[in-house]
C-alpha cells in the first residue's frame, strides 16, 4: 500500500527526496579531515568516509564531529520533507534518500560511507522512542563486544523489527518495507565486515586504522 502523500503531493515529495540526496552527498568526513589536515579517508583504513573511519584515523574528537554532522544530514532531510508535505511517510522517503546520498555521494565520485550515522538521525526523527531504545542497546553492545560494524548492523536490524512491531498507523506495509530496506542497505554496505567477523579478523573499537583498506 502506497501512502497517499506520494500521489497528493508528488512534486513536494520529489523535491524533498532530491534535496535529501544532495544533503546526504555532502561528505562530512572528507571535509572534517581536510579542515583538520588529516589524510584522504579514501586512502586509509576502510576507504570509507564515515565517522568510524574518521575515528580510527584521526581520533575520537573528529570521529564524533563527523558522526553528529552526518546524523544531522538525516534529521535536516526529514525536517525539510515534513515542512514541505506535513506527512511522516514523506519523511521516511527523504530519510532513505539522505542515506543513499551519504553512501553514494554525487559530489565525491559516488564513494561515501556506510550510512550508519545518517541512518541514526533518520531513525530518531521518524520514530523517536524506537530509535532511542535501539541506540541505547547498540551502544551497550558495542561497549561489550567492541565491534562497531556489528553494532551498526544490530542498530538497523533491531530498529526494523521494533518499528514493524509497534507502528499502528494505516501505512504499516510501507513502514515495514522502508525499515527493512534501511537495514538491508546497512548490512550490504558491511559485507566485508561480515566476512571478517566470521573469520575473527574484524578490528575492534580502539584499534588504529591501517593503510590499504583492511580496517573498518
Amino acid at each position: 500500500m502506497i501512502p497517499s502523500v506520494f500521489s497528493e503531493k508528488t512534486l513536494e515529495v520529489v523535491i524533498s527526496c532530491v534535496l535529501a540526496y544532495l544533503i546526504g552527498s555532502i561528505s562530512t568526513g572528507l571535509l572534517v579531515a581536510k579542515a583538520a589536515g588529516g589524510p584522504d579517508l579514501r586512502q586509509v583504513g576502510s576507504g570509507n568516509t564515515g565517522a568510524s573511519n574518521v575515528q580510527r584515523t584521526m581520533g575520537w574528537k573528529y570521529g564524533l564531529i563527523t558522526f553528529f554532522a552526518d546524523a544531522m544530514k538525516g534529521v535536516i532531510s526529514c525536517l525539510i520533507a515534513l515542512l514541505l508535505t506535513g506527512d511522516q511517510m514523506a519523511c521516511l522517503a527523504a530519510g532513505l534518500f539522505a542515506v543513499i546520498g551519504h553512501n553514494w555521494p554525487v559530489f565525491f565520485g559516488f564513494k561515501g560511507g556506510k550510512g550508519v550515522s545518517t541512518s541514526a538521525g533518520v531513525l530518531l526523527f521518524c520514530f523517536p522512542w524506537q530509535g532511542a531504545v535501539c541506540a541505547a542497546l547498540t551502544i551497550a553492545l558495542i561497549a561489550w563486544l567492541r565491534y562497531i560494524s556489528l553494532g551498526s548492523m544490530f542498530l538497523l536490524t533491531s530498529y526494523a523489527i521494533l518499528v514493524s512491531l509497534t507502528y499502528q498507523g494505516k501505512w504499516l506495509p510501507f513502514v515495514i518495507a522502508w525499515s527493512v530496506v534501511m537495514a538491508l542497505i546497512c548490512i550490504g554496505r558491511h559485507h566485508a565486515n561480515i566476512v571478517r567477523l566470521v573469520k575473527g579478523t574484524e578490528n575492534k573499537l580502539g584499534n588504529k586504522a591501517k593503510q590499504g583498506g583492511n580496517a573498518k
